[in-house]
């Protein structure tokens, strides 16, 4: 990216109005104290919002509104692209993306438009002050590309004759429709759907009868676990510890136990009570 750096004319001074200066006191209570500089991207980009451009006399009522070094504003403005250092277009101003996505899709082609119709060189403003252009780093829709940015919204999947539709529209001082210029929704496959195409009731009713049928008695048969059928069929089984008597007094284990007490009595009835076995 090449070096970026204020505009030679500069404005005397810069003041916020009463609106923006309300709105940035605001913006500057969010922080806690000692880190109002948090707010400088916000109010760097208001100013922006109220002149059009980022002017030095902006950056120091910024840098002294948040207690920062004059220096410290000017890296934050110069650094990011999104901040315009010298005056742009009224009606637009153009950033055309010029990573590799963008690149092999056609930036190039509509850099070429940039120049034929606004300026030959970026950061010239055509004859009439309408329009102008620059080209910067990625923009972040890389899967529609090619795209440009014009203040705030992006323009994607251009070509070089839409993108001229686009700038007509705002020639005209109409706000053409931002996103993509393709017949595409986002970032959408382009064309029609290719899968459910078919809504899951549709795909329902489709089946045929016999495998309807057949889903019906299975369902009959073993319904789900938590229909009231299903419950219904679990609280009529009967449970294992409810055995009827004849069953236990059948079980072999419970018979023996009943047998012992007696056995017990017999041998105590033939022992004589001094412990003495009879002869």
């Amino acid at each position: 990216m090449a070096v970026r750096r204020l505009h030679t004319e500069q404005p005397e001074g810069f003041a916020f109005s009463k609106a923006n200066l309300a709105w940035a006191k605001k913006e500057i209570g969010k922080y806690p104290k000692g880190r109002q500089a948090s707010a400088v991207i916000s109010l760097l980009w208001r100013a922006q919002e109220q002149e059009g451009w980022v002017t030095e006399p902006a950056i120091r009522v910024v840098a002294d509104m948040l207690d920062m070094p004059y220096i410290r504003v000017l890296e934050v403005a110069t650094f990011y692209t999104m901040f315009h250092l010298a005056p742009v277009g009224r009606k637009a101003h153009v950033q055309v993306c010029g990573t590799t996505p963008c690149m092999l899709r056609g930036a190039e082609d509509l850099v070429a438009v940039c120049k034929r119709r606004i300026a030959e060189q970026p950061h010239e403003v055509s004859a009439d002050g309408d329009f102008s252009w620059e080209e910067v780093e990625c923009l972040g829709a890389c899967v529609n590309a090619p795209m440009v940015q014009i203040f705030s919204d992006t323009y994607e999947d251009l070509t070089p004759k839409t993108f001229e539709a686009v700038l007509d529209a705002f020639a005209s001082g109409d706000q053409p429709q931002p996103g993509p210029q393709v017949e595409r929704m986002s970032s959408a496959p382009e064309g029609e759907w290719t899968t459910l195409v078919e809504l899951p009731q549709k795909a329902q009713d489709s089946k045929p009868r016999k495998a309807q049928a057949a889903s019906d008695k299975d369902e009959t048969e073993h319904p789900p676990p938590d229909s009231p059928k299903a419950r219904k069929q679990r609280k009529a089984r009967p449970k294992e510890n409810d055995k009827p008597e004849s069953e236990a007094a059948r079980t072999p284990g419970k018979a023996q136990g009943a047998t012992k007490p007696a056995k017990r009595k017999a041998k105590a009835a033939d022992t004589p009570k001094n412990g003495k076995k009879g002869t």
